[in-house]
């Protein structure tokens, strides 16, 4: 099993200085996040690349996974050419992070692309259901 997926992390989210909703307490990994569930996982990777368009202005494929996967640790424009592959998306169409047809498609291939496994659809709607709960329309 990926480590990702041992820690109930899908998008591999390095630690930092804050702590998602849902996020364990204690970590037992030093360099990553560990979630209490999948759908905490997931939540927190549709919240991070929230942040990227509201934050940083990253609107496409290409901004948002160049800034989640940059070159210095991965192989970006791969990574890009997989996740347009999987969702039939041009990496410089604009997107919004609250289409939910669309993210929890880019999320699911955005996990396969760190785990090496297909995601589980039902545990990235539920996480979608968690993050729009939060950040959708009031």
């Amino acid at each position: 099993m990926s480590r990702g997926l041992r820690n109930n992390n899908p998008g591999n989210i390095r630690r930092g200085g804050f702590r998602y909703k849902g996020e364990k307490a204690t970590s037992e990994d030093a360099e990553f996040r560990q979630f209490e569930s999948m759908e905490w996982g997931y939540r927190a990777m549709f919240t991070l690349l929230h942040t990227y368009e509201k934050k940083h202005g990253c609107r496409t494929l290409r901004q948002m996974i160049s800034r989640y996967a940059p070159p210095t640790e991965n192989n970006t424009e791969n990574y890009i050419r997989r996740v347009v592959y999987a969702t039939h998306l041009a990496s410089n169409t604009p997107i919004s992070t609250l289409n939910g047809a669309v993210m929890t498609a880019v999320v699911a291939a955005m996990s396969e692309v760190e785990n090496g496994a297909k995601a589980d659809m039902s545990a990235i709607w539920d996480g979608w259901k968690l993050f729009i709960a939060d950040f959708g329309p009031k």
